[in-house]
């Protein structure tokens, strides 16, 4: 049974792939469907976290994603990697090129208007 919660993660995660493709910053990942529990997981969390935190910005929303991936075991690296648990987008959000920055935009703005 699917729950709302997930459904939003879905939606989130659906953007965050369209998203990613113009970006440019890590590879795409697959449909929801087909993407590991790992990354599914992340979006679940990430939603969860929006819901209860509904004044955070984008740059908090960032924090709490970097947080619950270290928290996992991933690190900075240059390139995205699943099995070496890397990834360029665990820095500060300052840091972020302008076009990943949007993505935790947008992952907040699907979750308000889930919240509507």
């Amino acid at each position: 049974m699917t729950t709302d919660f997930e459904r939003i993660a879905r939606a989130c995660h659906e953007a965050n792939r369209v998203l990613t493709g113009f970006a440019e910053d890590v590879p795409v990942q697959p449909p929801w469907d087909e993407c590991g529990e790992d990354m599914r997981k992340s979006c679940v969390e990430g939603a969860l976290w929006a819901l209860a935190h509904p004044e955070a910005t984008a740059e908090e929303q960032h924090g709490a994603w970097m947080k619950d991936r270290i928290s996992a075991g991933w690190v900075f690296g240059e390139v995205k990697d699943a099995e070496k648990k890397t990834h360029p987008a665990l820095r500060p959000y300052a840091e972020l090129p302008r076009a990943t920055q949007l993505k935790d935009a947008v992952f907040r703005a699907i979750v308000g208007a889930f919240r509507e």
